[in-house]
């Protein structure tokens, strides 16, 4: 649902207050998330409170999410995951972009979390996701947990290889989304590696 980079979704028209709630925008999210109108209201709320001027930028995504990951390097990672949530790709993102990605991650189903997991991961948007950009992801979730002992079969490269070889089931390099969401509801361990808020 939410997942999908629609036109609908995207392409909300320009206002002239960023941080104003439109109709038009309470709509869009009725039909796009799973919230009611009281809970997107109560959700804008505390969104302008953070955000007085209507636009979330990297730099505060990237600070809000440090807080959760006291102990790690949250910058990479986050920097996948605001590319993900800025689906019109103007460098910030707004409410609506905002509770889309909110509603997909906290209520959405399995598949829709995985989804979103893959375009996340899908570094160079073609579609697929290859060894470099499955490779870049491990270092970022390993600079984002803290995690340090990197050598060996924990070492990303050795990682990648074990993840290509039970999710590339065509042996073509790269994993499409259907073999990127059906492997990981197959094998618990690595949807909680790659998808955590899948589990």
């Amino acid at each position: 649902m939410g997942a999908k980079k629609s036109k609908e979704t995207t392409s909300h028209t320009k206002k002239s207050n960023p941080a104003e709630l439109t109709e038009e925008e309470i709509l869009l999210l009725l039909r796009n998330t799973h919230f009611n109108r009281k809970q997107i209201e109560e959700w804008h709320a505390g969104f302008i409170k953070d955000c007085p001027k209507g636009k979330l930028d990297k730099k505060k995504f990237i600070d809000v999410y440090k807080q959760f990951y006291p102990h790690g390097k949250a910058d990479k990672f986050c920097g996948h995951v605001f590319k993900t949530f800025d689906t019109d790709g103007s460098g910030e993102i707004d409410f609506v972009e905002f509770l889309i990605a909110i509603s997909v991650t906290s209520q959405g189903d399995i598949k829709d979390k995985l989804r979103m997991a893959f375009n996340m991961y899908d570094i160079d948007k073609n579609g697929r996701i290859d060894k470099k950009e499955m490779e870049k992801i491990i270092e970022a979730i390993y600079d984002l947990l803290g995690e340090e002992n990197r050598k060996g079969e924990n070492s990303p490269p050795k990682r990648v290889i074990k993840i290509m070889s039970k999710l590339d089931k065509n042996n073509d390099g790269s994993l499409s989304p259907e073999e990127f969401i059906d492997g990981c509801l197959n094998d618990e361990i690595l949807r909680h590696l790659l998808a955590p808020n899948a589990c």
